[in-house]
């Protein structure tokens, strides 16, 4: 069927009637995909928003093709197993923070295996179960600041392969949870902890020193009620040496307590403070390959020194000479590794007790994943191959472009050049000076100016270039290309030597 529609010059043309059905899914991409947008939320594409609607629960049913559920600022106060009764697979950022969040079910987050973000913070978790995120190995980045957060269970973070930031800033943690970074295969990919405004009175320095760079740099300890000691500072001031933006950026919060000081102390104003008189820790590198023996020295400034013990990359003490396995301490407090292996290079550390003031040195040791005479001789060889290379190119080059002009006898003669003609050769564009073959048998000889010598624009020729017999027709125009003369760059005539 169709309708006429009249306007103010006479009748239309008649247009076709769209079905009413029709119009209705071409309007509603949310009906046609699968689901509606929830009444209180604002819906724009795949993204749902549900901020500050005065919700008590996860609005339902919620669509299938969701990508980012923005929940934040409501009254969700539990999330249970059953707030997503269908599986969200596309769901990838779930925003729930201000919402007064007292409990997260251990199958909370069974329907949406894809979240890369979550966001849990400014809420009143107290408790992190056990398991609580194992369903998200695809998870990124968990938020959880700003909670009341006292225990953690070790197996909350398990199966999180992915994680690179976790932020558990601004908690009740008393305890360090070390035991989520110190073997490295249940957060391999954490990047970033955050674990400052905590109760922690201490931290394992020692441990932490052994952390890879990528996450020992990016460790926030500030605002902790931390209890002053010299490992601590050295490790402050370590970060400050290196321009960390977690000691850059929070120097004024990094505070520790003395049991003699009434109030808080500044971590990096240890240095010569009594009564631990600490000192900055001085470092070394050193670069070994695989196999190799290497002394790691321990050249102390103090004198009397008490007592010294090293601490491997693995958190290992070697306290007594002759050692065990490739690690010996030797007579002078060195160190000496024999045989090296990949897993040897890290930073060590010495720490020297003095009869008044304690002291420790770094040493990073470097191993190359080669040994000296493998194939880092073959790196050689082809490093050498290709400087031979290049300089062949080179003397290529140079010999075509810049070679003198080659003569039968004499330098400097010039031959007669070759009859003009409507050859390929003749073109006037050309930048090369035309050259007849000699007489086989002559020698070359040398062509006085002639007196009508006088070329093009007034200058003198040196051997002038005679002028072929006149022609008729067009062509007795054309001149004979003149070597002088300023020619084209762009001429397409192949180069005669």
């Amino acid at each position: 069927p169709s309708v006429a529609m009249a306007g103010a010059g006479g009748p239309c043309a008649p247009l076709p009637l769209v079905p009413l059905a029709l119009a209705l899914v071409l309007l509603s991409p949310w009906e046609r995909v699968g689901g509606s947008c929830p009444p209180p939320c604002v819906c724009a594409s795949n993204i749902l928003s549900c901020s500050q609607a005065a919700l008590s629960s996860v609005p339902s049913p919620l669509p299938r093709f969701a990508a980012v559920l923005d929940l934040s600022h409501n009254n969700v106060s539990r999330l249970r197993a059953d707030w997503a009764p269908g599986r969200l697979a596309h769901l990838h950022a779930l925003l729930l923070s201000h919402n007064g969040l007292s409990f997260v079910s251990t199958e909370a987050f069974a329907h949406v295996p894809h979240l890369r973000h979550l966001d849990l913070s400014s809420n009143r978790l107290r408790v992190l179960e056990e398991n609580l995120f194992s369903d998200l190995t695809e998870l990124e980045v968990l938020l959880l600041y700003n909670n009341e957060i006292s225990t953690v269970d070790r197996t909350a973070f398990d199966n999180l392969s992915r994680l690179r930031k976790l932020y558990l800033g601004q908690n009740r943690i008393a305890r360090f949870p070390l035991e989520l970074l110190r073997d490295g295969s249940r957060l391999p990919q954490l990047a970033l902890l955050d674990l400052s405004a905590n109760r922690l009175r201490s931290v394992p320095v020692g441990e932490l020193q052994a952390l890879p760079a990528w996450l020992r740099d990016r460790l926030y300890l500030h605002s902790n009620p931390l209890a002053c000691d010299c490992p601590l500072f050295q490790l402050v001031a370590r970060g400050r040496r290196r321009r960390l933006s977690a000691v850059m950026d929070f120097q004024e919060e990094l505070r520790c307590s003395l049991p003699t000081a009434p109030a808080s102390v500044s971590i990096l104003g240890l240095a010569g403070r009594q009564p631990l008189n600490c000192s900055e820790a001085r470092e070394a590198v050193l670069e070994a390959h695989l196999g190799d023996t290497v002394t790691l020295s321990c050249d102390t400034r103090l004198r009397g020194v008490r007592s010294r013990h090293w601490v491997t990359p693995g958190g290992e003490r070697v306290l007594e000479e002759g050692g065990n396995g490739s690690a010996a301490l030797l007579a002078n407090g060195s160190l000496q590794l024999r045989a090296l292996r990949p897993e040897d290079g890290g930073i060590y550390a010495c720490w020297v007790a003095g009869p008044l003031l304690n002291e420790t040195l770094y040493v990073e040791l470097l191993v190359h994943n080669f040994t000296l005479h493998g194939p880092h001789d073959t790196l050689n060889t082809a490093y050498t191959t290709l400087v031979g290379c290049i300089l062949s190119v080179v003397l290529v080059l140079i010999y075509l472009y810049l070679t003198p002009c080659r003569c039968c006898c004499c330098r400097g003669a010039e031959k007669p050049p070759a009859p003009r003609d409507d050859s390929i050769n003749s073109s006037v564009l050309s930048a090369t000076p035309n050259h007849a073959a000699g007489v086989p048998g002559e020698p070359c000889q040398s062509r006085s100016a002639s007196a009508n010598g006088q070329g093009q624009n007034g200058r003198f020729k040196v051997g002038g270039t005679p002028q072929p017999p006149p022609r008729h027709g067009h062509k007795a125009q054309r001149k004979v290309s003149d070597p002088d003369s300023v020619s084209s760059v762009f001429s397409d005539t192949p180069i005669v030597v």
